[in-house]
């Protein structure tokens, strides 16, 4: 139950450094929506991403992997247009700076599990 919470909390706070720096991901709302908005980001990539990438595994062989940065991307999407019915308060606008925001959530959520021991 720990390594879930703070697999949220990692996934909240890299969201939230990626709001910060990257033009084009918004986000309005109190910071409590941000856990919610970690919670459907890893729901997201736990239940759509493992399907979406079986599927486009021919592009990711071509690419040589390139292809799952805008598999990332396209989950970043994907959390913020269901985070919408909520009024979580997460915008983003359009496919560029979705992928520069899944590159860095990638690194910091890379960078915070080591740190806290998930990554083994």
């Amino acid at each position: 139950m720990a390594r879930l919470v703070l697999r949220i909390m990692i996934n909240s706070l890299s969201i939230g450094i990626a709001i910060k720096l990257i033009d084009g991901i918004n986000f309005t709302g109190e910071w409590w929506k941000l856990i919610i908005i970690g919670i459907i980001f890893g729901l997201v990539n736990t239940l759509v991403k493992p399907i979406i990438t079986f599927f486009s595994l021919p592009l990711i062989i071509l690419s040589f992997g390139l292809f799952l940065i805008v598999i990332n991307a396209f989950m970043l999407i994907v959390t913020a247009k269901l985070s919408d019915p909520f009024s979580l308060g997460l915008q983003i606008d359009g496919f560029f700076p979705a992928l520069w925001g899944s590159i860095l959530i990638s690194l910091i959520t890379l960078i915070f599990s080591r740190i806290a021991g998930l990554n083994k």
